[in-house]
């Protein structure tokens, strides 16, 4: 979605753009596939950063305007509420926090739960609120997300329930996060919203691929990029899989920060230029990502509701009083901590809704247990790890009778895990959020290849696209004279 931003955004004003894509389908993180007449939405849960229509200067409204879309073509439909549940406590028991796109619930069930922390929980969101975690700025020093929560909010359970949202929506870090990042996704979860078109992420894309058709853009899928030739600090060309090389002024990479060093490097060694650590490399500062979700799907031959599960759109849960968010050790899956997504649990127009119930449950993985099984050992361990994630969600939602309902209801399934990630973004080690060192600026090593989408540190979707925005903008329109 950075990309196709990026493209509509050079394409309005008569730049002359090619998008690259190795697939056969758009999407890249957020796409989605077909088995057996179903389609499944890959990556998307929610778009954040919902507004409701005429709220200015957000970042919603920032991309419908420079992308030259009207707010009913993405046909967004919010959230009925999102819900935070930890637990069993040491003294057992759970705890749990709502939220819905009016902050105003989220605030008075942290002062219902949490009423001695309160005081300090309303001076840490009046701070994020002024934070202007989206400049462009010269990459100061990261700074301590948990230390900076800690002095406002000194009940640990409580500080572990604000991190759950917002590190599985988009934490590349483990355990602690930069609060640039972490400003960026409170305020996208909690202070501005979710929602969702009923049709899933196939509207957002067709919305994009038909802006960027009508502005003049050309696009070539099942043809990915090999090489970067460059010369004296610059690109020179790039060379296609089948070894066709394309010349352009300007490349924009969104495939990652380590993905777009190995392409430059490997085209270093047709090149004239200097080595990539003599040349400022991204790769000085950039490292590999740890963190991996394996995601199940569940299709049930019903709506949730009826198995008494209509009420929440969104459930982040965790075991325990504790949140660790880092890759598993010692398993392929962590099941005690996740996401639950409901996708039927949107508040859809004129009583609509999804034809078949869905089910998502997201967890942390670990790549390295996935890589190098036998295909037998591979399946094996998606069979497992199903069974183990529904039970978790079985535990986190309301209780079903009988017991086996959700079983009884399901029709049809599948699973992704770290290899599929891999294999389908090219994403080294199957890292969903790429790099844990964003780079803000979107430089590389060469003066005229610059990042955009994950690695540059606009998160989400509604972040993807405003990072292909503002790449167009500040490296080749310069944002001043493109209005």
């Amino acid at each position: 979605m950075s990309g196709l931003a990026a493209g509509i955004r050079l394409a309005h004003f008569g730049k002359r753009v090619c998008i690259f894509e190795r697939h056969n389908a758009v999407g890249g993180l957020n796409g989605f596939y077909s088995i057996a007449g179903r389609k499944f939405d890959v990556g998307l849960h929610a778009v954040t950063n919902f507004t409701p229509a005429g709220v200015r200067n957000m970042a919603l409204t920032k991309i419908l305007r420079q992308l030259r879309i009207d707010r009913e073509e993405f046909a967004l439909c919010p959230q009925k509420q999102c819900r935070i549940t930890f637990g069993p406590l040491r003294g057992g028991g759970s705890v749990s926090l709502r939220a819905t796109n009016d902050f105003a619930v989220f605030e008075a069930e942290v002062a219902r739960v949490f009423p001695a922390q309160i005081d300090g929980f309303r001076a840490l969101v009046a701070m994020l609120r002024g934070h202007d975690d989206r400049a462009l700025a010269g990459g100061g020093a990261e700074v301590s997300a948990r230390e900076v929560v800690r002095r406002h909010v000194s009940d640990p359970l409580l500080a572990d329930m604000i991190f759950c949202p917002v590190m599985y929506y988009g934490s590349a870090r483990e355990h602690d996060m930069d609060f640039d990042q972490f400003a960026l996704l409170f305020r996208a979860i909690f202070l501005e919203g979710l929602a969702r078109p009923l049709e899933g992420v196939r509207v957002i894309l067709r919305v994009l691929l038909e802006k960027y058709r009508a502005a003049g853009g050309e696009r070539r899928m099942k043809c990915g990029v090999k090489k970067i030739l460059s010369r004296a600090g610059r690109a020179i060309a790039l060379v296609l899989d089948d070894g066709e090389e394309i010349t352009a002024a300007d490349v924009i990479s969104s495939i990652g920060v380590l993905e777009t060093e190995t392409l430059i490097t490997e085209g270093r060694a047709r090149s004239a230029s200097a080595p990539l650590a003599e040349s400022g490399a991204l790769g000085e500062r950039a490292l590999p990502g740890r963190i991996s979700y394996v995601e199940t799907v569940s299709v049930l031959d019903c709506q949730p509701a009826a198995l008494g599960w209509g009420d929440d759109t969104i459930v982040f849960f965790n075991e325990g009083s504790r949140f660790v968010y880092a890759r598993p050790e010692d398993a392929q899956v962590n099941a005690s901590s996740g996401t639950i997504c409901i996708p039927n649990n949107f508040v859809y127009p004129d009583g609509k809704n999804l034809s078949e119930g869905v089910v998502r449950c997201t967890c942390l993985a670990n790549y390295d247990r996935w890589k190098g099984l036998s295909g037998e050992q591979y399946l094996a361990g998606k069979r497992r790890w199903f069974a183990a994630m529904g039970e978790s969600v079985k535990r986190f939602m309301p209780p079903l009778a009988p017991a086996d309902a959700l079983e009884r209801a399901t029709v049809a399934t599948d699973v992704f895990t770290p290899l599929t990630i891999e294999r389908f973004t090219g994403h080294v080690a199957g890292a969903i959020y790429g790099s844990p060192v964003k780079n803000r600026l979107g430089r590389t090593a060469l003066d005229n290849v610059y990042l955009c989408g994950t690695d540059q540190g606009f998160l989400g979707i509604t972040g993807a696209m405003l990072s292909g925005i503002s790449m167009a903008n500040f490296h080749i329109l310069k944002a001043g004279g493109a209005g």
